[in-house]
This record gives C-alpha cells, sequence and structure tokens, in this order.
C-alpha cells in the first residue's frame, strides 16, 4: 500500500445526498447490502467502484428513489435529478434533437425552451451539426453523447450515472470520461457514477468508494490526490493517480472484500 493519504475526511455538513446505515435485505432473506454510512459532496463527483454483486446498482437506485433501504435512511436534497443508464435507449425513429427534447417534453416544458435546452446541451456534448441525424447514422460513442445530452435538459442538480461507458471501445471510453469532466466543469453538477474500472473511476472521482461483496459493504471511502479541477488547464499527479489505481486494485483483490 502506498503512503497517500487518500482518506482525508470532507466535512460536509450539507451534502446533496446522505446514505445513514442504508441496507438492503430482500424477502427471501437475501442480504444484498450491509448498512452504508456515505456522503455525496455537492458539485463533485463520486464514483463507486467494485466488483459484481457489491451492491453499486443498488446504491444508484436508493439515490434516485427506485429502490427503499430495509433499515436506514436516503436522504436526496434535490428533486432535479436525472439517470443515465449503459444502453443509451434512443427512440430510433426520432432525430437526435428530438430524442434530446425528450425528457423537457414529458415534464412539459414549453417547445421554445426545451428546443434551446436541448441545443446547449447538444452543443456541450459536441454533437453540434447532428441535430437532425438518427441512432442508426451514428456511433456508439456519439449515442451515449446523445443520452447524455438529454439527461442534461432537465438541468438536474444530481446527475445518476450506471455503468454509461462500458460498452464502448477504450477510445471512445476516455473520450466520454473528457466529455463528463468537462461536463462538471462547465455545470458544477453532482455526479454519482457506477463503474468495474479502476483507470476509470480514479480519472473520474473527487472521492472513490470501493464496495466489496458478501454482502455489499463499503470497503474504504478514498479523496483522489489529484481530482478533477475546474480549470481545464490543471495539471494532475499522474505518479499520485497510479498509486491510488494500485491501491484499489490491491483492495479488490485482496482477501474478505
Amino acid at each position: 500500500m502506498s503512503t497517500i493519504p487518500v482518506d482525508r475526511p470532507v466535512v460536509d455538513v450539507d451534502p446533496l445526498v446522505s446514505f445513514d446505515g442504508a441496507d438492503k435485505v430482500y424477502s427471501s432473506g437475501f442480504r444484498a447490502l450491509a448498512p452504508i454510512e456515505l456522503r455525496l459532496p455537492r458539485a463533485e463527483i463520486t464514483v463507486l467502484v467494485g466488483p459484481s454483486g457489491c451492491g453499486k446498482t443498488t446504491l444508484l437506485r436508493m439515490a434516485a428513489g427506485l429502490t427503499t433501504p430495509t433499515h436506514g435512511t436516503v436522504v436526496r436534497r434535490t428533486e432535479r435529478m436525472s439517470y443515465v443508464f449503459q444502453d443509451p435507449t434512443l427512440l430510433a425513429w426520432r432525430s437526435i434533437r428530438a430524442n434530446v427534447e425528450l425528457v423537457a417534453k414529458l415534464q412539459g416544458v414549453a417547445r421554445q425552451e426545451r428546443r434551446e435546452r436541448a441545443r446547449k446541451a447538444i452543443e456541450l456534448v459536441g454533437l453540434a451539426g447532428f441535430e437532425k441525424s438518427y441512432p442508426r447514422e451514428l456511433s456508439g460513442g456519439m449515442r451515449m453523447r446523445t443520452s447524455l445530452a438529454r439527461s442534461l435538459t432537465s438541468e438536474p442538480e444530481l446527475l445518476l450515472m450506471d455503468e454509461p461507458f462500458a460498452a464502448l471501445d477504450e477510445f471512445n471510453r476516455e473520450k466520454m470520461g473528457t466529455e463528463l469532466i468537462n461536463l462538471w466543469r462547465n455545470r458544477r453538477v453532482t455526479v454519482m457514477f457506477v463503474t468495474h474500472s479502476i483507470a476509470e473511476a480514479v480519472r473520474l472521482g473527487h472521492q472513490i468508494a470501493v464496495l466489496g461483496t458478501g454482502p455489499g459493504h463499503l470497503v474504504r471511502l478514498l479523496r483522489s490526490p489529484s481530482p478533477p479541477a475546474a480549470q481545464p488547464s490543471a495539471e494532475r499527479d499522474d505518479a499520485a493517480l497510479a498509486h491510488l489505481r494500485a491501491d484499489i486494485s490491491t483492495m479488490l483483490g485482496g482477501g474478505g472484500i
């Protein structure tokens, strides 16, 4: 293990989401998630990383209000949220602009306003010029950008992302990670991001929740020694991030997790 002080606590008296002893036991008696204590600081990216079955998606669904904890509480201090899935779930018969407008349309946003929101979101994710295209005409990375743009039209404070880049090749996965960081810089949205990739977790996270199985539980909550910065020109400490990747790999590969 390295000596990098990655366990520095965040003093946050007003997190956007807090899990207080939240667990999940199904009616069959199967205990999917042990009690979790976790805070999502406002305007930061919190990444959940760990193997299959460790409760990452369960925590994400709890944050969204889609799953209720068996014990404990989950408090979300906003109703402005969007959920981004691994599959872009675009409607094949709608143009990119129409797909991006869909959430705002369902929310009853006036046509002119939702068109303007869609325009800004499309520009933000780098799809300007493709508004009239259809999903079948786009690459996997571009379809995921469309899904991300659609999530922004509700102007969320909280963005919940369930392995959104997992199906992409490494090149496009890295590009989408860059887009997410740029989005955070522009909107200062609070992000809860689920991944199996240690490298992705370290690259994106201001804080990283390392989860283990048997049942799902929090192994460590780590603060990045060199997180994404507000300024694109800010350099990051590659050596420190490499040590962090190694630490997390050791945690996930060790016994008892």
